[in-house]
Parts: structure tokens; C-alpha cells; sequence
């Protein structure tokens, strides 16, 4: 990584201090920013070397998403690069280092909107069965296996936010999880019996095996007892997914795609599932609505006569 000169580190260190401060942003918030801004800063100084912030104009933002499309990005990437650009010239201007925000007429190519893949019921079902199987043998990362797949199917909660969880966040007694999400909002998120049972035997007999004195209060910990993280997620939500003949490889986001889609296709209000997964629009809970769609209108293609 290029480091960057010093008068355009102190603005990307300064931004990420107003970001966890005062944004209220997540720490893999803050971070995706960062990266995103060191990113348009390096070609700042590439263009102009010993450049100043006075030097960001719109014609640097413009090269700067140029070379992106020239690297390959995404559509989705470069609509991503282009809000944290925005972001971050509105507070330049905002604590008076421009005159003018050079982004005002900034314009990045809309993300397509790509239907998530999701399991079928069956095959959310075969997941859950098998987890629990492989738990039997009563192997305490095994037991922690099944609780990942269990609560990030029952809950849909995002990958960050499990990792997150406490043990004080678990209400036993009501069957729902205490939540940090997205800008820091807290909302509450229930479970059902199996994800209840998955917990139980989880702290009963894998978390005690696991846990050490540095585990803190996490609820889920990994081999040497620190707080587990999303790689680890990763990796066992993609092992078990495996085991499932004909289910598309998913990651933890696959798990909360699925939750949304079933809740939705079981008859559950819109608003109740926008408050289950956190979402601050309900335009983004939408989406699921289409993926619901979309899978009944390929059941009537395969089905119906006169499809």
C-alpha cells in the first residue's frame, strides 16, 4: 500500500475519526470507506504529485472511476466508490478544507440489481438437519457449527452482527436476540425452537470446551477462544452448504437471503421483515418480494402445461 504524503493522510485519518464519532458507522464501515478514499487520494497524488486537497476536482473523481473501469470494477464497486466519494468531498466542504464539492456532478453507473440466489425450503431444511447431525457427536466446533447455520437462517441476521453477539443478547426466556446493526441501531430479533436448542447445547457443552480467559462475553468463539469472526463464518456456512446435493454455494449472506425469501413466501408482512433483517428502506426489503416472484414464475414454467 502506498503511503499516502502528509497533508493528504491527515484528511483520510480526520474522515475516519468523523466517520466512528460521529457517522455512527461500523467498524467494516469505516473500513470499507477508508479503503475506498486512500484508493482516490493515491490517484490524486499520481496525477499531481505533492498534491493538496484543494487539487480534488471533478475531473481527478472522474479519472479516478476511469481507472476503476479499467481494473475491471463492478458496476456495483464503482456505484459503491462514487456514494463514498460523495461522502467524503460533502464533509470537506462541510469542515471548510473546499470551497465547492467537486462530486456535486459525479455520476457512477446504476448497479444492476441481481436476484440473490437462495436455498428452496427442502434444501434449508437438509442444511439444518445435517448441522444438527454433525453436532451429535457431541465435538464442542462441531455443536458451534450448528448454531452458526441455525441463527443465520432463523434470524437473518447479517455475518457482522453474529459475530458481534453477546451472551447477555440472548433472552432465553422470549426467544429473541439483542441486535447492534447498522449505524448502530439496535433492534430485537426472534428465533425459533430449533435455533433455541442449537443455543442451549452450545452453552451448555461447546462453549464451556472452547472459551478461555480472554473470551470475553462473545457468545461464539472459535478453537483458541477469541471472538469468532466472519472468515470463520465463512468457511463453515460454505462447508455445510456443501453437504446440500443441488444448493448453490453460499456465503452468510445467502443464509439471510434465504431467511428473508421463506418468511416472505410463508406470508409475513413486508414492514415485519424489513424489521427482522434492519433494513432502514423498505425498497431494500423489496428486493425479496421479486425473488419470491421470480422462483414461482419458474415453478410454473417447469410445471404448467401451458407455461
Amino acid at each position: 500500500m502506498t503511503e499516502l504524503p502528509a497533508p493528504l493522510a491527515v484528511h483520510l485519518e480526520e474522515f475516519a475519526e468523523h466517520l466512528e464519532l460521529q457517522g455512527g458507522r461500523s467498524a467494516n464501515t469505516v473500513r470499507a470507506y477508508t479503503t475506498d478514499i486512500r484508493s482516490l487520494l493515491e490517484h490524486l497524488e499520481s496525477m499531481h504529485p505533492g498534491a493538496r486537497i484543494a487539487d480534488l476536482t471533478l475531473d481527478v473523481l472522474r479519472a479516478w472511476l476511469a481507472a476503476q473501469v479499467t481494473a475491471g470494477a463492478a458496476r456495483t464497486t464503482l456505484a459503491r466508490r462514487t456514494s463514498t466519494a460523495r461522502t467524503f468531498t460533502a464533509w470537506l466542504v462541510r469542515t471548510s478544507r473546499l470551497d465547492h464539492d467537486p462530486a456535486a456532478r459525479l455520476v457512477a453507473p446504476r448497479a444492476h440489481r441481481v436476484l440473490p440466489a437462495v436455498l428452496r425450503t427442502d434444501q434449508a431444511r437438509e442444511l439444518m438437519e445435517a448441522a444438527e447431525s454433525g453436532a451429535a457427536e457431541q465435538d464442542p466446533v462441531a455443536i458451534r457449527d450448528r448454531l452458526i447455520v441455525e441463527l443465520l437462517y432463523a434470524t437473518g441476521i447479517r455475518v457482522g452482527e453474529l459475530c458481534g453477539l453477546d451472551i447477555d443478547d440472548v433472552d432465553a426466556d422470549r426467544r429473541v436476540l439483542r441486535v447492534l446493526g447498522k449505524g448502530n441501531k439496535e433492534r430485537v430479533v426472534p428465533y425459533g425452537v430449533p435455533a433455541a436448542a442449537a443455543i442451549e447445547e452450545w452453552l451448555l457443552r461447546g462453549r464451556p470446551a472452547l472459551v478461555r480467559p480472554t473470551s470475553g462475553p462473545a457468545l461464539l468463539v472459535g478453537k483458541r477462544g477469541g471472538r469468532i469472526d466472519q472468515r470463520q463464518v465463512r468457511t463453515v456456512v460454505h462447508d455445510a452448504v456443501t453437504a446440500v446435493p443441488g444448493a448453490p454455494d453460499l456465503a452468510p449472506h445467502g443464509l439471510r437471503h434465504s431467511a428473508a425469501t421463506h418468511l416472505l413466501e410463508g406470508g409475513a408482512d413486508l414492514r415485519v421483515v424489513q424489521e427482522v433483517l434492519g433494513h432502514a428502506s423498505l425498497a431494500t426489503t423489496q428486493l425479496y418480494t421479486h425473488v419470491s416472484v421470480a422462483r414461482l414464475r419458474a415453478a410454473h414454467e417447469q410445471a404448467h402445461p401451458r407455461a
